[in-house]
């Protein structure tokens, strides 16, 4: 009868190898109660139960069926719909899912983040996560993860993704030019045809509104006077390399045509405000004149066009800086302000 019963745990203790190893096979454990898997680690309750997992992120292109059993009870779970495609949009989603994790792990539980392979879009999900949390570079980071998995290869356009998202000090700032050149380039590529642009992608004009100056500064029309767009709206970029990034549209060389010249920017290149928004769409490029007296301001496209300072930008909004004035508030007795004027020849 003992040996029976030694027998019977002998069995009982090889099932719950096998059981832990299945669970392994699906999903592998990157940090402590973080896991990353494919679609087989949610395939059945039993793995995610072996693994005392209670939170599940999925980053696929269809939400999981849950199937009802032990481990299913009290779970978690957020669904972002995304394809493993580099035109996919997943840096608007960074936040949510990281404080999603953040939060799971808080409470104790265990979370596993996954999509279908386990390769790309669950590796760019963790990858932001370490990136936040242990204030790593997104290099330092992938760096860290491939070690854990060799296999890991998200496609080249979540990599760009992330370098945005460490350039904003890895949190999405909507209001911030980075993000802003971002959505203006995934609008491009979900509108080819450039009809019923979202709303959300133009400024407000400041003509339609009396908020002041309080954002320190506000374009006019040089010929009318018709404020035009805000100093929010401007879209910085580094200098490009100057006059040597235009040799080729040369036909002789020039030797004033060196790496180590520099051009001035002589254009404002600006997110889209609504006075813009019927010239825009269902054209590619064209010219941007003011909505009050048609004097030329610059021009765009979709495409881009590049800067006098020799840097491409697309898409691109161009107002020429000798189209318009910057007004700025100076402080006087009480509330009351003054404006000032910044010309440019």
């Amino acid at each position: 009868m003992l040996e029976a019963q030694e027998g019977s745990h002998g069995w009982e203790h090889q099932i719950g190898s096998q059981s832990r190893a299945s669970s392994a096979r699906h999903m592998l454990e990157v940090r402590p109660g973080l896991f990353l898997g494919g679609a087989a680690a949610v395939a059945e309750p039993d793995h995610l139960r072996e693994a005392a997992v209670t939170a599940v992120l999925t980053v696929d292109s269809e939400e999981p069926n849950f199937k009802t059993g032990a481990g299913v009870e009290g779970l978690r779970s957020l669904f972002v719909p995304a394809l493993d495609k580099p035109e996919t949009d997943l840096l608007s989603h960074l936040d949510r899912c990281v404080a999603f994790i953040v939060q799971a792990r808080a409470e104790g539980r265990a979370v596993l983040v996954h999509c279908h392979s386990g390769v790309s879009r669950s590796v760019t999900v963790i990858t932001a996560f370490m990136m936040k949390t242990d204030q790593l570079t997104f290099e330092e980071a992938y760096e860290n993860l491939k070690t854990v998995k060799p296999e890991a290869k998200m496609n080249e356009g979540f990599e760009w993704q992330l370098k945005l998202y460490q350039a904003m000090g890895c949190e999405v700032d909507t209001s911030s030019a980075v993000y802003k050149q971002y959505r203006l380039q995934k609008v491009t590529e979900k509108y080819p045809e450039l009809q019923n642009l979202p709303q959300e992608l133009f400024a407000v004009d400041p003509s339609a509104i009396s908020q002041g100056l309080k954002d320190g500064g506000l374009y006019k029309c040089r010929k009318c006077r018709r404020s035009l767009f805000r100093s929010s709206s401007v879209l910085d970029h580094n200098e490009g390399s100057g006059p040597i990034a235009f040799a080729h549209k040369r036909m002789t060389a020039s030797p004033m045509l060196s790496a180590g010249s520099q051009a001035q920017c002589t254009s404002y290149f600006i997110e889209p405000v609504q006075w813009m928004e019927s010239t825009l769409l269902g054209v590619m490029d064209g010219q941007l004149l003011c909505p009050k007296c048609n004097a030329k301001l610059g021009s765009f496209n979709w495409y881009g066009e590049q800067c006098s300072c020799g840097r491409w930008i697309a898409p691109a909004f161009q107002i020429h800086k000798s189209r318009v004035d910057e007004t700025k508030t100076l402080p006087m007795w009480g509330s009351q302000t003054r404006e000032t004027g910044t010309r440019y020849m």
